[in-house]
């Protein structure tokens, strides 16, 4: 039979992830997709910690206030009707009160800082390389609040200003933490915000930038969900109602290739094993009193009081316990 698509095959990585790796992930959807997927697996994983933040300065600047744990620039913070913000954080961090955002955000990186130093593993990932800067200051924004867009200019981020700030960002975090290896990937959600034209410049400019930093640095990889997305599953059967974000089943293929290349066949074992015991942690019997879902619901929790001792199961293990009769 003839093949009618052109799958991405993709080469297991020199460096792999294991159960106990420590994983840092930070940028738009997918770093907030995929280190979802690796937490509920039981992986050590920090997700998204300062919220979706789209562009490469950004994202860079967020994690160079983790790794030096200082407090944040004054001209940063900033009032939108009864709400305190800061440009360089999603708005899901807004408080009533300034003083509580500012002891949020200090929180929030100080406990990022102890993360990062203790990660194995940064996945970054990059969704638009349209910026806004204040015209008050030039600064590039994380967020501009829903702030009058005449308090901005939107500009395109060269390729090379952000191959130059990863790479100011990489030389601090490599003193930081020596042994941390980056994964960088591009979004597969297209920003249609920007027209269709300008959204394919704006990924092309983070795809070259990738290819351009991997090329320049060691320990440096970059995986290809944009090329998955666009190329690999290209039809719409792949895409929620919104036509823009992946569906459950193009998730689930993109993490089948990203385990295939990074994880160790230990991982992966791993992986299958406890996804058979989530399936049974989640199914949900029409008559729970019976003998045959009670022995079911017996051999669950003896499967998870095997893994109590390689990762944390307690929570696991009370829900079963609930559902088993005397």
């Amino acid at each position: 039979m003839k093949k009618f698509r052109t799958e991405l095959k993709v080469t297991s990585s020199p460096s792999l992830i294991h159960l106990e790796s420590g994983i840092f992930t930070q940028g738009s959807c997918f770093a907030d997709a995929i280190g979802h997927r690796m937490a509920s697996h039981k992986l050590k994983a920090c997700v998204n910690p300062f919220g979706v933040i789209y562009n490469p300065e950004s994202i860079h600047k967020a994690l160079t206030y983790s790794i030096f744990n200082e407090p944040l620039p004054e001209h940063t913070y900033l009032r939108n009707q009864e709400l305190h913000l800061n440009y360089d954080f999603h708005s899901e961090f807004a408080t009533l009160e300034k003083d509580a955002l500012v002891g949020r955000l200090m929180n929030t990186i100080g406990s990022t800082h102890y993360a990062l130093k203790d990660s194995d593993w940064l996945l970054l990932t990059y969704g638009t390389a349209w910026v806004y800067q204040r015209k008050e200051t030039g600064e590039i924004v994380a967020n501009c609040h829903k702030l009058p867009s005449g308090m901005f200019t939107k500009s395109l981020l060269p390729t090379e200003v952000i191959v130059s700030s990863f790479t100011h960002l990489l030389k601090h975090l490599k003193r930081f933490n020596p042994q941390i290896k980056v994964i960088l990937t591009v979004s597969p959600v297209r920003h249609l915000k920007d027209t269709h034209e300008l959204n394919s410049v704006s990924k092309s400019v983070l795809r070259v930038a990738c290819h351009q930093i991997v090329s320049q640095h060691a320990g440096v990889e970059y995986f290809p969900a944009y090329e998955m997305m666009m190329d690999d599953l290209r039809d719409y059967r792949f895409y929620k109602a919104d036509m823009l974000h992946p569906t459950v089943e193009a998730e689930d293929y993109i993490w089948e290739k990203f385990m295939e290349r990074y994880f160790s066949p230990e991982l992966r074992d791993f992986v299958h094993q406890w996804q058979t015991i989530l399936s049974a942690i989640r199914h949900r019997p029409f008559y729970p009193q019976t003998a045959k879902h009670q022995q079911f619901l017996r051999e669950t929790l003896k499967k998870l009081e095997e893994l109590r001792s390689s990762v944390p199961v307690e929570e696991e293990i009370a829900l079963v316990k609930q559902q088993i009769t005397n």
